[in-house]
């Protein structure tokens, strides 16, 4: 059996202080791996520290990790693709072991799961929580069971990388990630890791509220991308039940003096009643074209060994 060619990608924004241990680490706990750092664009001397420890470098013009991450699965082939972050937060010595998981139980995609140390992590509590409450809402609109939904530790398969729709901008690309092989049936495989402190002298690029504010926002576009039926009968049973409480005084009233003398509320509830039934039926012509895509991503994903 061939020797199966494995790529360890990087995204990096100002991690002079922490890339070559981090470059280093996966090299020594990876035998005959290939490291690709794609920076995007650092004021710092990343580049140059990724370099000195044995990285092939790439730099992404435009901003976010998302961006990053589209770069890195268009520009990198391989057989298996092994994605952490620059910034040592990730235990490289698990990459070995992930990568076997892969292997062994014929996986496309093996998830490094944080969640023991979350949890336990009073400075990370905030994370946790609202990591939680993201996985939570995926496990309930696909009906399965994923534990850590925003590690950026994963272990991926070349067809899962190369039919990989990716056009999120930020952290939220992990949501996405795990979504594409939630949808396409793809084995997915999560292995518990340490998640490491910071290197000191280094800064986190999260926000506690301006990332709960993402996952909050979040958690609504998957209701209203993945379950549409959802969020549009809402809307549509609040037009209607506004339109019947804006106009049932007019029907009463016409009831017992046959005259309608307040035509603008009338004209207002009819017409809040109109929107909500057409609300309604946007909702299931969304969920119709929502299960068609996904049906053709598993065609994609399928069509590829």
């Amino acid at each position: 059996m061939a020797q199966k060619k494995i790529c360890v990608i990087l995204p990096c924004l100002n991690e002079e202080k922490a890339i070559a241990n981090v470059v280093q680490g996966f090299i020594e706990h990876v035998e005959n791996c290939t490291v690709y750092v794609f920076d995007n664009n650092s004021t710092d001397n990343t580049i140059e520290e990724a370099q000195s420890a044995g990285a092939l470098t790439r730099v992404v013009k435009m901003k976010g990790k998302g961006n990053v991450v589209q770069a890195m699965f268009r520009d990198v082939d391989a057989d298996i693709y092994i994605l952490a972050d620059g910034d040592g937060t990730y235990p490289a010595k698990e990459a070995r072991e992930m990568v076997n998981q892969l292997m062994l139980h014929d996986a496309d995609l093996v998830i490094g799961s944080r969640l023991g140390t979350y949890k336990n992590s009073q400075s990370r509590k905030k994370h946790f929580l609202g990591n939680l409450l993201l996985t939570n809402t995926v496990n309930k609109l696909f009906a399965t069971e994923a534990y850590d939904l925003l590690s950026g530790y994963r272990v991926m398969s070349r067809r899962y990388v190369k039919t990989m729709p990716l056009f999120s901008k930020g952290f939220e690309v992990e949501t996405a990630m795990t979504i594409h092989a939630i949808e396409v049936g793809a084995k997915i495989i999560e292995h518990p890791i340490n998640y490491l402190p910071r290197i000191e002298g280094t800064e986190s690029k999260l926000n506690t509220w301006q990332d709960g504010f993402k996952i909050g926002k979040e958690i609504f576009q998957l209701y209203k991308d993945y379950a549409p039926k959802v969020v549009y009968f809402i809307l549509a049973i609040s037009f209607i039940l506004i339109g019947f409480f804006i106009g049932i005084p007019v029907v009463i009233e016409y009831i017992y003096t046959g005259l309608v003398p307040k035509f603008p509320r009338a004209i207002l509830a009819s017409a809040l009643v109109t929107i909500g039934i057409f609300t309604a039926f946007i909702g299931i012509v969304l969920s119709s074209i929502s299960k068609l895509r996904r049906e053709m991503k598993k065609l994609a994903f399928l069509s590829i060994n």
